[in-house]
């Protein structure tokens, strides 16, 4: 348990802040000094809230002083990906065409944590409307890895991951449409969990793909991560997707408790070739793989046989419902507006100038996908597609609790290492699939390369099973996660 309040858990940090070891004030004081000093390498906040937090952290030590109870996350700091919208705290989803925008309402997700105790330090940096895998697509500037800031803190929930790694929160939310929260929590060796469709209201969540887009927790344990996903799941009358179902303890469930525990391992995620898996990230894997059937898991091999059509289905059905989200930025209702001769030009120049490069091909990509004529052949075939995805994952939990698989195919790549957009979308080969068939999955850390950087082992449940996914993840944490080990490459963390 680390002596430094700026590393201090999600658990720790509100049983010391309850118990009036330190104020919330102090612990706020402390946490935004320290982004001060180590952001202005790293890029993971586009925006902090000091004099919001510090207003909140006051009612809570009044509250503790006064011996009423303040919240089960009472002085907990939590950063935010800018795509969550925060009332009076200006949200950009990482876009120029939402430059200034101040938002008169909180996403569903941040009213539960602020009523929860918990204190919003800032805005995460993200890739623009949640469309990247390396935080390089941000509007504003790139986020670095805390490993090596030479390198990419994955994305698109890539300021959120770095955050939490760097010691800049307790914790952070992301959005996960694609692999979003899974992918940067496995290079900047965090835990991302990525929920059930529908576990958590999308509210008040700057849409990319409706039907794919889950907002999760982002934190340094996997009990850290449970934690949060407690309070932020939940029935939302405000958005029709959401479960309104009973919210298991998730946070009990991180017993570490594996034994019987039948564990799929999907053969079309390990065969050579498969994604181009690294051979320090297969090794991790088998060495996890080892220690698992040690504390008395067993491992099924199962086949996902549609798995090499998750990546083109995704980019029919993701840049579809994009261009659907995304029509109503038009420079005429909020956001940003050109000068324009006319209604045509005030679109094509609003748009022109506030959409970024990958936005507008997605965009494309889903307008030319959703032509009359071409529905059929593309969308349509691309959901039947999505069944077929989903059906696989049902045969196989017919036989094994949980499936375990590589995170990403690799570590994290140097900034420009993906010279083609092709090149980016490989990298969510293992993540894709989880979101089409609306299952929860999270990323956990299982070791460092060589050269020190983190990798990731993904889980993937049956649909709301969270609870069987955290017992394994917390089990793997325990055999084989990072321990106390930091990134040392900024602010001298």
């Amino acid at each position: 348990m680390s002596t430094s309040p700026e590393f201090w858990t999600v658990a720790d940090t509100a049983k010391r802040v309850a118990a009036g070891e330190i104020g919330a004030v102090r612990l706020v004081d402390t946490m935004l000094s320290r982004i001060t000093n180590v952001d202005r390498e790293l890029g993971a906040f586009l925006a902090t809230d000091g004099e919001g937090a510090r207003r909140d952290a006051a009612e809570i030590d009044r509250k503790r002083t006064a011996g009423q109870f303040a919240g089960p996350l009472a002085g907990v700091t939590i950063a935010l990906k800018d795509n969550l919208v925060t009332k009076g705290v200006a949200t950009t989803a990482g876009s120029k065409i939402l430059q200034g925008w101040i938002p008169p309402y909180d996403a569903t997700v941040v009213e539960k944590l602020r009523s929860a105790g918990a204190l919003i330090v800032g805005k995460t940096n993200l890739d623009e409307f949640g469309m990247g895998s390396s935080t390089e697509r941000s509007a504003y500037k790139k986020t670095r890895n805390p490993w090596d800031t030479s390198r990419v803190p994955g994305g698109s929930s890539g300021g959120s991951a770095a955050a939490v790694a760097a010691g800049l929160a307790a914790g952070s939310l992301g959005t996960d449409t694609g692999g979003s929260i899974r992918q940067p929590a496995a290079f900047c060796g965090v835990v991302g969990i990525k929920p059930t469709y529908g576990r958590v209201s999308r509210y008040g969540v700057i849409a990319f793909a409706s039907s794919l887009d889950q907002v999760g927790p982002i934190a340094r344990t996997v009990q850290d991560a449970a934690i949060l996903l407690q309070v932020i799941s939940g029935h939302d009358p405000r958005d029709s997707t959401s479960l309104d179902l009973p919210i298991p303890a998730f946070a009990e469930a991180a017993t570490g408790d594996v034994k019987g525990m039948k564990i799929g391992l999907p053969k079309e995620y390990f065969q050579p070739g498969s994604g181009s898996l690294d051979s320090e990230v297969r090794t991790a894997l088998e060495r996890t793989i080892k220690a698992l059937h040690d504390k008395g898991a067993t491992t099924v091999e199962v086949s996902l046989p549609h798995t090499s059509l998750a990546l083109p289905a995704y980019y029919i059905v993701a840049p579809a419902e994009a261009s659907s989200n995304l029509s109503r930025y038009d420079g005429i209702r909020y956001g940003k507006r050109a000068e324009a001769s006319d209604l045509l030009d005030l679109y094509c120049k609003s748009r022109g100038a506030g959409f970024g490069p990958e936005v507008k091909r997605r965009i494309m990509l889903g307008t030319y996908a959703l032509r009359s004529g071409y529905y059929d052949a593309y969308y349509k075939k691309a959901q039947q597609i999505r069944t077929l995805i989903k059906n696989d994952f049902d045969e196989a939990f017919t036989k094994v609790d949980v499936l375990l698989t590589p995170t990403t195919p690799t570590s994290a790549f140097r900034f420009n290492a993906r010279a083609t957009p092709l090149d980016m979308y490989l990298g969510d080969i293992f993540t894709l699939a989880c979101n089409l068939a609306g299952l929860p999955g999270m990323s956990v850390p299982v070791g460092l390369t060589a050269d020190g950087l983190p990798i990731g082992a993904q889980l993937i449940g049956k649909a709301l099973d969270e609870v069987t996914m955290i017992r394994a993840g917390s089990a793997i944490e325990a055999l084989g996660g990072l321990g106390d080990k930091r990134p040392s490459g900024i602010g001298g963390i």
